[in-house]
């Protein structure tokens, strides 16, 4: 019976991390026009690790192929990776700001190839942790290596509740600030508009008596 609870146990922790790891981890595919840009976005909080492989794929002949550009910037702008002329590569580094993270990719050749396209595994947070790593260092194996990971998938989620409770809080506030201006937009409004009513009311009467109306 106790054999069976850990076979249970075993499997629920390798589903919560299976689905905590799908959604830390993706593989995007990019059609790369003749020319210009595409584009793929992830907004990230500040302190996650980020991992990412590309590969260039076309048809074609194999020694005469395009070439690819690649730049990821930060949400201020900051070049994180810059590479070109390339068809295989890597980025990893670790976020200091919180927002969309952007990786750009465009034919850099004259061989303007109809059929390029890129691949992207993109891996954040512990699904960019090297387990296998861990595992040898610290001599992990089986039950104790996925504890491991649901340890460090619910300090994920942790950080990510408090990251959100505090983006609610900073929308909460400007959405408070937002509603004060706007009352007191609505107040000068009101008060001018009785203004113009006043001057507009007094300008008739003043009118009406020089031509003796009134």
């Amino acid at each position: 019976m106790g054999g069976f609870s850990r076979t249970v146990t075993a499997v629920t922790v390798a589903v919560v991390i299976a689905v905590w790891l799908a959604e830390s981890a993706a593989a995007v595919w990019l059609d790369l026009p003749q020319k210009g840009t595409k584009c793929v976005s992830e907004e990230i909080q500040p302190n996650v690790v980020v991992l990412a492989d590309y590969s260039l794929m076309f048809e074609g002949n194999a020694y005469n192929h395009p070439t690819m550009a690649v730049k990821v910037t930060s949400p201020y702008g900051n070049t994180l990776h810059h590479n070109e002329n390339a068809t295989v590569g890597q980025f990893a580094f670790t976020t200091s700001e919180a927002g969309n993270y952007l990786a750009c990719f465009w034919i850099d050749n004259d061989i303007k190839e109809a059929g390029a396209s890129v691949n992207i595994d993109w891996k954040i947070g512990i699904a960019a942790k090297d387990w296998d790593s861990v595992a040898r260092k610290e001599k992990l194996e089986g039950v104790e290596l996925e504890l491991r990971k649901l340890e460090a998938a619910v300090e994920a989620i942790h950080h990510n509740l408090l990251y959100l409770k505090a983006r609610e809080a900073e929308m909460r506030i400007v959405s408070e600030k937002t509603n004060t201006r706007v009352a007191w937009f609505s107040i000068m409004s009101l008060g001018v508009c009785i203004g113009v009513s006043v001057l507009q009311s007094w300008h008739l009467q003043g009118y009406f008596r020089k031509k003796k109306l009134i």
